[in-house]
């Protein structure tokens, strides 16, 4: 057997794996979606058509699950995501910057619903929720940086007033709490977020 066919083998098997472990993150996202919030090993495996070995073998835990899940569902957002003009009027930004995480809150609803179920005993799952703090951090940041330099020493705490009015804790408030529809919702995010940098921008 000469080193391409064995490079060649090796590759099958990789490609294989690789087809697998997607097969089975797709199925734990996909039962979860369907409202079934915590998935069994057992259920996630009949759903990808595997065995629950083949499942174990490729994840060593639910918590390595977690993170792979974790990772797609960032990876849907990325690709759902559309970056807003920092040049585009305060109101203008603030309407496009809640539509956008309108949108996207509601793409992760299911996975956050059963995150929130789990993540006081998953590490894993808090890391999780931590990737998506960072990443509206870092929007928030750069979408309203003009606003936030106003703040002077009050920068940190609507820096994270805005953090906190457009994550997902927030928005299940407004949804299941308050029982709003989207655009409600959406609306009452809007004025949060607008009241809280227009107070600075009046300065």
């Amino acid at each position: 057997m000469d080193g391409v066919e064995v490079a060649s083998r090796v590759d099958g098997r990789t490609a294989r794996a690789e087809r697998t472990r997607a097969a089975i993150v797709e199925a734990h996202l996909a039962l979860i979606g369907e409202g079934d919030l915590r998935p069994t090993g057992e259920r996630i495996a009949e759903r990808a058509g595997i065995s629950l070995r083949t499942l174990w073998t490729n994840f060593k835990d639910m918590e390595t699950l977690f993170e792979a899940s974790g990772a797609e569902v960032l990876r849907q957002q990325d690709a759902a995501y559309r970056p807003v003009s920092p040049g585009l009027p305060l109101a203008k930004r603030v309407d496009a910057y809640c539509r956008q995480r309108a949108r996207l809150l509601q793409l992760i609803t299911p996975s956050a619903r059963a995150a929130q179920m789990r993540e006081p005993v998953s590490d894993q799952l808090h890391r999780n929720r931590l990737k998506h703090i960072d990443r509206v951090r870092d929007e928030v940041e750069e979408l309203f940086a003009a606003e936030l330099a106003q703040a002077g020493r009050g920068r940190e705490q609507l820096l994270n007033a805005l953090i906190a009015a457009s994550m997902w804790p927030a928005w299940s408030m407004l949804r299941y709490g308050l029982g709003l529809g989207v655009d409600q919702a959406r609306a009452v995010m809007t004025r949060t977020v607008g009241a809280l940098l227009a107070e600075v921008a009046a300065d």
